[in-house]
């Protein structure tokens, strides 16, 4: 397991939780933060005994953004005077390469991801929470793509995946505008599932929700979430010729028979990923 400085992960049975750990400085993403839930995910991925992950935050906001002071001190951003405006430029590429596939990887990850929303989540927030599987937040949950504010294209991967899960008109605006969406709208335009009263109820409903998911088969699961990212970057066709092939490579599992044996004998069936 890796030392991690500014994220946590906490397991409970097959439910890991990733926790933005540094409310101090409302969860802010320094350039240690990137590398870190980067390994969070190849963790989870990596850990059989994981079947699902949360991710949530301590303190009084999910995350403020990125740590633009932080940024600025790194020289890809901020720059550095030996060298030519070229290197700046491609120490510049580089970097906003590797910040992506940090929040990538939560699509990566075979395990889905709950991103569990409380107070604001700003910028690289909407980054993060957007490759997320499922996004369930509390009602006085905000969403900003804050890098408009900024005169900053938002480069991390919002702007890439927001129009799927929030629609074109709604995407458009907050990336326009920079202006902070409230829980109410965004659970009506499909940003997030659902919306709790308070952080509390916002934990326990993402844990029972991860539990739920956990339950069932964990090769299924992952299969499932397999099959809709191809499905989500291709046409329909190619999307039904990968399901028809996937499954005549992996229909015939323990797990599958373990089903059937349950539902004939009136139990909950108990997988084991085999």
């Amino acid at each position: 397991m890796a030392d991690y400085t500014v994220i946590r992960i906490d397991r409970n049975k097959n439910v890991a939780e990733i926790v933005l750990d540094s409310p101090e400085r409302l969860n802010a993403m320094a350039p240690a933060f990137f590398a870190e839930i980067r390994q969070a995910y190849q963790e989870i991925d990596a850990d059989d005994s994981v079947r699902v992950a949360i991710v949530w935050a301590e303190g009084r906001h999910f995350t403020a953004g990125l740590d633009l002071k932080a940024a600025m001190s790194n020289s890809a951003v901020g720059g550095n005077g030996e060298k030519s405006q070229a290197q700046k430029n491609q120490d510049t590429y580089r970097l906003v390469k590797d910040w992506q596939d940090c929040f990538t990887w939560a699509e990566k990850c075979r395990k889905p991801i709950i991103a569990a929303v409380h107070g604001h989540c700003i910028g690289g927030g909407v980054d993060l929470t957007t490759a997320c599987d499922i996004r369930l937040c509390t009602k006085e949950a905000t969403f900003a793509i804050h890098e408009t504010k900024i005169a900053i294209v938002a480069d991390v991967g919002t702007l890439q995946r927001i129009t799927n899960v929030a629609g074109k008109g709604m995407a458009r605006e907050m990336a326009y505008t920079g202006a902070r969406l409230g829980a109410e709208r965004a659970y009506h335009c499909g940003l997030v599932n659902m919306v709790y009263d308070d952080k509390e109820a916002l934990l326990a409903g993402a844990r029972a929700m991860a539990q739920e998911i956990a339950a069932n088969s964990p090769a299924t699961v992952q299969g499932t979430k397999q099959v809709l990212n191809f499905s989500d970057e291709h046409p329909l066709e190619e999307g039904l010729d990968y399901i028809a092939r996937y499954n005549s490579a992996f229909l015939h599992t323990d797990d599958m028979r373990e089903a059937m044996q349950a539902f004939i004998e009136k139990r909950k069936p108990v997988f084991t990923g085999k």
